[in-house]
């Protein structure tokens, strides 16, 4: 035993081991304890009144997702709010990078201006925008004054998810444009300068040096873009009072689950849905990881 203590190896590892148990005991208190738990819930029917009770009712929970109208109408939603909204917040903070990359006048103050969505609570943006998006509010009147047809943003279920998508995209684009922002910063200028005097000018610059060099960046940006838009919850309850209407319009796969979870008390069946959004999410990163080895094996 006392050779067994005298090793340096052993005393370095129970070191490091003490170190990272600070860490360990978070993590497995807040992240990995709560998963399992959500496991062992999707396999249970949950009895909370009258004392907590579980009953094993195997893939009961799973296979009744794809008899429920509910599911489909809420993951039909989620897939449009990602389709629209993750290539446009892209796109939009890749813009703002390029354009405060340049050597403006002010441009520190843009890009403080610019950030401020991204500090600003999420229900207090929404909020705004319930107020913005108000039949009589600013956004009808502006459209008005322009001589535009005006909507009723809150109340349409046409137009409600869309209402949802134009300020998530507005507030979570200044995010991703600062880690755009960075990455530009970060290739060097003499590539640039070697591209001009071969005869390319800005735009071929663009697409032949910014777009491949920054295509890890691209990659984390839509992977962080897709797990935020697929978990979309606050704005779609604080929008609809918590219904995830008008009509099921603004209803999404996360606002589903807190209704079954905390409104029904159907824990189980709440679980198993919360682990079948992991899996879509999984898999949807992966297929796009998949995609960007591939052109870049290209």
């Amino acid at each position: 035993m006392k050779r067994f203590w005298q090793k340096a190896k052993v005393r370095e590892a129970i070191s490091g081991y003490l170190f990272m148990a600070p860490t360990i005991l978070v993590l497995g208190t807040f992240l990995i304890a709560p998963i399992i738990y959500a496991i062992f819930l999707s396999f249970h029917k949950v009895e909370i009144l009258g004392g907590l009770s579980y009953r094993f009712v195997e893939l009961k929970n799973f296979l009744r997702t794809f008899e429920d109208e509910r599911v489909w109408i809420a993951l039909k939603n989620t897939i449009e709010y990602v389709i629209i909204v993750v290539p446009c917040q892209t796109i939009l903070a890749l813009i703002l990078a390029l354009v405060l990359n340049k050597e403006i006048q002010g441009k520190k103050w843009f890009r403080i201006i610019f950030f401020l969505p991204t500090v600003t609570s999420s229900a207090v943006l929404t909020l705004i925008f319930i107020w913005i998006y108000n039949s009589n509010g600013l956004l009808n009147g502006l459209l008005d004054f322009f001589g535009l047809p005006t909507y009723n943003w809150l109340g349409d279920p046409s137009v409600a998810l869309k209402s949802i998508m134009i300020m998530n995209i507005w507030s979570t684009a200044p995010f991703f444009m600062v880690i755009y922002l960075a990455a530009l910063q970060d290739i060097p200028r003499s590539v640039y300068e070697a591209a001009k005097l071969d005869g390319a000018n800005e735009f071929d610059q663009f697409i032949n040096i910014t777009v491949p060099l920054l295509k890890p960046v691209t990659f984390f940006v839509m992977v962080m873009g897709i797990i935020g838009t697929f978990q979309l919850f606050d704005q779609s309850y604080i929008f609809s009072g918590g219904t995830g209407g008008p009509n099921n319009s603004t209803l999404t796969v996360v606002l589903l689950i807190y209704q079954y979870a905390f409104r029904s008390l159907d824990m189980g069946y709440a679980a198993a849905l919360a682990l079948m959004l992991a899996g879509v999410i999984l898999v949807t990163t992966l297929i796009q990881r998949g995609f960007f080895r591939e052109e870049k094996a290209n």
